[in-house]
């Protein structure tokens, strides 16, 4: 493939990993990645409420990874309510895989960036020809456009993969939005009736798939994937290797 068309599809593939990055960035400060609904069980019972009278003991929320609000309804008008899990909730969540799912965003947000870094440094620098000398030969393993593209967008594909299954887990398994809605409730019990993940969740969903896609542009490239050549190829490269 002409170089040109090289740097259109790296100029391509940094452009998608840089919006992805912004967009992780936003994902993680808005509390828009849960919207659920819950019932007061303690009220309806009072009044042995059913159809559309449990209407009036129907509360909602939405929360992120860091804040979030919602509006109670126990059959005596809404009562409004905001909550951070940090340091409000540290009690009454799944602690230690909330702070991964936070740890693993931030991740994919720094290999992002990096990705994005070197798909425009290989779309319009020289990476053969920055480095000389035998340390040149060491670096170039890890920088060259031979790996470090095909490399980034797996890295990066896998702790957004992470970052949703945990945070699914968090909500589905450990009853995330249960623990929050009865957190200091100590006269009235809730319970989860619907949850729905949000604008937040699907960024990462989607930042997902952009890196597989930016995997399939750098095969479209003519560079095959890490560990796919032959090996008289590597050692045909290697011999080439020597000689520089």
């Amino acid at each position: 493939m002409p170089n040109q068309q090289k740097k259109i599809i790296f100029c391509m593939a940094g452009v998608l990993s840089f919006l992805c990055a912004l967009g992780v960035v936003t994902a993680l400060g808005t509390p828009l990645w849960i919207k659920a609904t819950f019932l007061c069980k303690t009220g309806a019972l009072l009044v042995n409420a059913s159809g559309q009278e449990l209407d009036k003991f129907m509360g909602e929320m939405q929360y992120g990874l860091f804040h979030g609000e919602g509006i109670r309804h126990c059959g005596l008008g809404a009562r409004p309510f905001r909550f951070s899990f940090f340091p409000d909730l540290l009690k009454a969540i799944p602690l230690s895989i909330h702070i991964n799912v936070i740890l693993f965003s931030v991740i994919l947000i720094v290999l992002t960036m990096v990705g994005t870094a070197f798909f425009m440094y290989n779309a319009f620098g020289k990476p053969f020809e920055t480095l000389h000398g035998p340390l040149g030969l060491y670096l170039l393993s890890f920088i060259s456009v031979n790996l470090t593209p095909n490399i980034m967008p797996s890295l990066t594909g896998s702790c957004g993969c992470l970052v949703m299954i945990l945070f699914a887990s968090e909500v589905k398994i450990h009853r995330l939005t249960e623990k929050i809605a009865n957190y200091k409730e100590g006269t009235y019990a809730y319970k989860t009736q619907s949850e729905k993940y949000t604008t937040s969740f699907w960024v990462i969903f989607i930042c997902f798939f952009v890196h597989f896609l930016n995997g399939l542009l750098i095969r479209l490239a003519g560079f095959q994937f890490p560990f796919a050549k032959s090996k008289d190829t590597e050692t045909t490269n290697a011999a080439a290797d020597l000689m520089y």
